[in-house]
């Protein structure tokens, strides 16, 4: 009897793994992209915008803050059934992806964590509902990698603080109506609820990106904008506050290039069974096979780690090093196979028509953005060795 043939998108039936609820996760998800995300988003990524007609839907599936617990609105999922919500929304488009990362990981999650009870209380519902989208101010224009040399500042004047300085790359920035801003205080970094319509904050939409385009990205300047004391996180200092935020982000981005990578192999899958050159498929030829079986190992590898990663995190035992590891493993991942995917489409591989290029230059954000990649080698590095390169 003949053994069934498997998934070349999934060899080692990693689904099998998933539970019931993770597997209807991923699959109401999925559905949502094939039908609502993959016939708009190459003209939104030609456009340059982001499909923000597809926030309402987004929210009524539960996808935002998903993980947090139902009492504020959300879904309580755990970090397994999260991941797979960030790979099917990035099988879409990293933008799309990067929009629920940022809204679940970056600002609910600190609200969540490090927020008062009053906070959680009055913004995560409507955040989960779609009714208030966040963004988070860390990055700064001097550079990304070196948070602890953050130029933003904020000073106590009575019951307010007062903070000036700007953030760049900031994704949501000219959608958001509450910004999380980290500043250096005479007490150490610490985390604000920003409504961007307080007087003196500005966001300003970055334009002629050629990645992330179906994606909002701002710079934020702040002077002189004034907010109450009630408007601190009050449940953190110092750099771990973002830092663990940003912990929680990069574990969701260890799963979306994961989709972006699927969705690029499938394609070329299609293309080559039925591009005829030389009178046989192009998918017969030694060369495209061995370049289709090295994808196929590759995002093999990166499911197993992505899956092992969150069943560590759902065990509260997840370390940022691990998280680092399969960050850097399955950016490198998907950004290989996405251009090699552009290269077998040959000429037609060049236009927004197929899925390859869009992919390709969205992860050259996704492979630089929550650490670079040299960023995250030289975290391994110093995990391995107990001494700091940085």
């Amino acid at each position: 009897m003949a053994a069934a043939r498997l998934n070349p998108l999934d060899l080692y039936d990693v689904r099998s793994l998933l539970s019931d609820e993770e597997r209807m996760v991923q699959d109401t998800v999925g559905r949502f992209v094939d039908e609502k995300v993959l016939p708009i988003i190459g003209d939104a990524f030609d456009q340059a915008r982001f499909p923000t007609e597809l926030i309402p839907e987004i929210a009524s599936l539960g996808l935002l803050g998903a993980t947090i617990p139902e009492q504020y609105g959300c879904a309580g999922m755990n970090g397994v059934s999260y991941g797979l919500i960030c790979q099917e929304l990035e099988r879409g488009d990293s933008g799309l992806r990067s929009f629920a990362s940022v809204q679940s990981s970056l600002v609910m999650y600190p609200i969540y964590a490090y927020g008062s009870e009053e906070q959680r209380m009055e913004y995560l519902p409507k955040m989960a509902a779609g009714e208030i989208i966040g963004c988070f101010g860390l990055t700064e224009p001097h550079g990304g990698s070196d948070p602890a040399n953050m130029k933003t500042h904020a000073k106590q004047d009575g019951g307010d603080w007062v903070i000036n300085g700007a953030k760049m790359w900031i994704t949501n920035g000219n959608l958001a109506q509450i910004a999380v801003v980290w500043a250096q205080t005479e007490d150490g970094i610490q985390g604000f609820i920003v409504p961007t319509d307080t007087k003196g904050f500005t966001a300003q939409q970055i334009h002629k990106k050629m990645s992330l385009r179906a994606s909002v990205t701002s710079a934020l300047f702040l002077d002189n904008v004034r907010v109450p004391d009630a408007n601190r996180l009050p449940n953190v200092k110092g750099l771990k506050g973002p830092l663990g935020c940003l912990t929680q982000a990069r574990y969701g981005i260890t799963w979306g290039p994961i989709g972006a990578a699927q969705a690029c192999l499938k394609e070329v899958l299609d293309y080559t069974a039925e591009r005829i050159l030389f009178g046989r498929p192009l998918s017969s030829n030694q060369a495209i096979q061995l370049k289709l079986a090295d994808m196929a190992r590759r995002i093999t590898t990166a499911q197993l780690l992505s899956l092992q990663l969150g069943r560590l995190k759902d065990a509260g035992t997840m370390q940022p090093t691990q998280v680092s590891l399969a960050k850097w493993n399955n950016c490198r991942m998907a950004i290989d196979i996405a251009r090699q995917c552009r290269d077998i489409l040959g000429g037609a591989g060049i236009t927004t028509e197929h899925g390859a290029i869009r992919h390709a230059l969205n992860l050259e954000s996704v492979i630089t953005y929550e650490g670079t990649e040299t960023v995250h080698e030289l975290v391994v590095g110093r995990e391995l060795t107990g001494i700091n390169a940085f």
